[in-house]
């Protein structure tokens, strides 16, 4: 059996990956529809947007149309993009490729999230009314290309009648319990991925073409420049080590930008509600068919916004029509599972992960979009979710699964359970009238990051499950693992950690990591948290932390699906930091964005009667 690898893709490549076996061409294409290229779609302000428009040209009738809208260069459409144009042109569909404001041929100054709420529902209006248009649409894409979407289906546009959002977690606000404000942070703490993607995205100085040029010239303008800088290469490793972190883009030579701005915005900032940012305030106002990843950066916000969807979309269609898939991968990678071959996630094999992506997504836009029922429509699940561990497709009716069920493993430790080589164990009841484990937290020789939900950070840090003991190894990781299985015990849906900590700093973070341990020792990541302590009262009321005083930690959940096997541990770590795929809280109790000197922090997590440090697992009982 011949097995696949992935790895981590910059943002910039996601639309130009594709398997060889699956190769189209542009040619293809063309063959199948009538193409009418560099269409410069007009705005509410006079600003064009630029737009690729294929239309099949077997068409007897008006059709509908899915609308893909990017930030990323489309000057020859490419991979997923150009699959994903033909997959649709051949069903019947016609397909729109757009570059947001101010983005390549696009005119205007770009925002981040291209102007969802009125270049989104103006691209709209004008596409409803040309001559090939049934009046619905789609939207689809990942990342980059998801995003967007959710802000537009809070506008209600009559023609948006269906959405297929991938990976669409930057476009994700506040939602529950999740202030990660599209990405930038978690559990406040920012995330130097949107600073690594920014550095090739936020260039706002480049060549311009005048206002108003023809079509023709435009297309003969395109054959020419592709207006995509060649950015010099970063050490990004290096980089982000560097301080003060808001000097990392113009360090690296980058011009300024939205990454200074945003930096300076703690997690209920005003400001992040002002965008294209999707909150849960808002309506949601159309069918969707969800596309996530457990290895992706954004899974907790992902599910959230799925069930936030299900429970307050705005009548009874658009909440029955809400569908979810969480595949094994990493950050957009459904359409990358290579067919009847095992998948390597970081070093794991996941097994056969393949499913029917075309199928299942064409039979979605086809019910919404032509009101067709497809046999595949019929059959397919609300919830589909791929169990690690049992390496198995499942299904429900709901996010997690109604059937689940909690079980607590306290926290608990001897002589101390700093490194795999202490004594720390998850025990079934809090035994200890006093007990504790401290470690030390140096900002300027943090805990390395290695796995985990990541995207986008040019290799900085790994994604995926990789073996964890040369991490666990270190005198500041505590780690706490349980007895071996005596059965195989299944943990879908979140897993909460509740944490006693006390500091010598006026603040500090606090990373939990949720670990399967192997007969062999091999000790493989299945999700981890981080909380930035200063906010346990809420985002809103950020407090610095009194010496040596006791605090109760909730960061927001870790989310899965995993078996762990007979004669597997259940293991958890606990540190205060995960460099470089977060920001170093360099423990001042300051902005730590502008800052460059650090204070060491002696932690304690605290396990006892009083306070009974824990995680709380969801699980589904045989």
């Amino acid at each position: 059996m011949r097995f696949i690898k992935l790895i981590q893709w910059p943002a910039l490549l996601l639309f130009s990956f594709i398997t060889e076996a699956e190769e189209i061409k542009l040619s293809d294409l063309e063959a199948i529809s009538v193409a009418d290229t560099m269409v410069m779609v007009p705005m509410r302000d006079g600003i064009r947007l630029a737009t690729d428009i294929y239309v099949p040209n077997d068409a007897k009738e008006t059709v509908p149309l899915i609308f893909i809208k990017t930030p990323y260069n489309f000057n020859e459409i490419r991979g997923a993009t150009l699959q994903w144009a033909y997959e649709a042109v051949k069903r019947g569909y016609a397909v729109a490729v757009q570059n947001e404001r101010g983005r390549y041929y696009s005119e205007g100054e770009w925002e981040i999230l291209g102007n969802p709420r009125t270049d989104g529902f103006d691209a709209l209006n004008w596409f409803v009314n040309q001559s090939w248009s049934n009046g619905n649409v789609g939207t689809l894409g990942c990342s980059s290309s998801a995003e967007w979407q959710m802000a537009l289906a809070s506008q209600e546009h009559p023609a948006h009648k269906a959405m297929v959002p991938m990976a669409a977690g930057a476009g994700i606000g506040r939602v529950g319990e999740f202030y990660e404000q599209g990405n930038w942070y978690k559990g406040g703490v920012h995330q130097t991925l949107f600073s690594v993607w920014l550095y090739s995205v936020q260039q706002q100085i480049y060549p311009r073409f005048p206002l108003g040029m023809s079509q023709e010239d435009l297309q003969r303008l395109r054959k020419l420049y592709d207006l995509s800088p060649d950015m010099p290469e970063i050490d990004w490793i290096k980089q982000l080590r560097k301080l003060p972190s808001i000097e990392w883009l113009v360090d690296a030579g980058a011009n300024t930008g939205p990454m200074e701005t945003l930096m300076k915005r703690t997690p209920d900032h005003p400001d992040w509600y002002e965008g294209g940012l999707y909150h849960d305030n808002e309506e949601f106002n159309v069918p969707a068919f969800w596309f996530n990843s457990w290895f992706d950066v954004s899974q907790g916000p992902n599910l959230a916004v799925f069930n936030h969807a299900r429970i307050k979309g705005k009548n009874e269609r658009v909440r029955e029509g809400q569908y979810m898939l969480m595949a094994p991968t990493l950050h957009c990678g459904f359409y990358r599972i290579p067919e009847n071959e095992d998948l390597i996630v970081g070093e794991l094999n996941v097994g056969n992960a393949t499913f029917p992506f075309y199928e299942q997504m064409f039979s979605f836009f086809d019910y919404y979009l032509k009101n067709k029922k497809s046999k595949v429509f019929k059959k397919l699940p609300k919830v589909q979710y791929y169990t690690m561990g049992a390496n198995k497709w499942q299904s429900a009716d709901a996010w997690p699964p109604e059937k689940a069920e909690e079980m607590t493993l306290f926290l608990s430790s001897n002589a101390g359970a700093n490194s795999l080589f202490g004594d720390g164990k998850l025990i079934k009841h809090s035994r200890s009238p006093s007990a504790s484990d401290e470690f030390t937290y140096d900002p300027m020789n943090p805990v390395p990051a290695l796995g985990g939900g990541v995207c986008c950070n040019k290799k900085a840090a790994l994604g995926g499950s990789y073996d964890q003991r040369g991490i666990e190894a270190r005198q500041d990781v505590l780690v706490y693992s349980s007895k071996l299985l005596e059965e195989d015990l299944e943990v879908t849906g979140n897993v909460r950690p509740i944490i006693y900590l006390s500091s010598s700093a006026k603040d500090t973070d606090l990373t939990v990591k949720l670990v399967d341990v192997h007969p062999d020792g091999k000790a493989y990541n299945v999700d981890d948290t981080i909380f930035r302590v200063r906010y346990r009262e809420g985002y809103d009321k950020p407090k610095l932390m009194k010496e040596n005083e006791v605090y109760e930690i909730k960061p927001t959940p870790l989310s899965t699906s995993h078996v762990f096997k007979k004669d597997h541990k259940i293991r958890i770590e606990i540190s205060s930091s995960k460099f470089p795929q977060y920001m170093r809280n360099l423990n001042t109790g300051g902005n730590n964005y502008d800052e460059i000197d650090s204070v060491v922090a002696d932690n304690t997590i605290h396990h006892s009667f009083q306070y009974p440090s824990r995680v709380v697992l969801s699980i589904i009982p045989k």
